[in-house]
């Protein structure tokens, strides 16, 4: 029996229905409450992944063989981080104006 090459909507479709229930089962067995919001989001996602194969109807929201757009995947990774107990992402620091004192300084 020959196989043919692996269909990638099929991986990218299961890797995100994975990646949602993951996240919940982590956040149930850390005890992390979810907002009623992100419970929601995961619903709805994975609802939309299950039906149509993916959860964004724009193509420039998200690449061709991927199932969840950038935004979503950023969320998910937001949600999974949460449920995990790790601190937000990277810090943001409010943005400062360079004075001529400051560019001195710095040469």
């Amino acid at each position: 029996m020959k196989r043919g090459p692996p269909d990638r909507k099929a991986q990218a479709r299961r890797s995100a229905l994975n990646a949602l229930k993951r996240a919940r089962r982590i956040a149930a067995k850390e005890g992390v409450e979810l907002s009623e919001w992100e419970g929601e989001f995961l619903g709805s996602v994975e609802e939309r992944v299950k039906t149509y194969g993916r959860a964004f109807g724009d193509p420039e929201k998200g690449a061709a063989g991927e199932a969840l757009s950038a935004m979503q995947t950023v969320k998910l990774k937001e949600i999974t981080a949460k449920a995990k107990g790790e601190k937000k992402g990277l810090a943001r620091r409010a943005f400062r104006r360079r004075t001529p004192e400051s560019d001195s300084d710095a040469s």
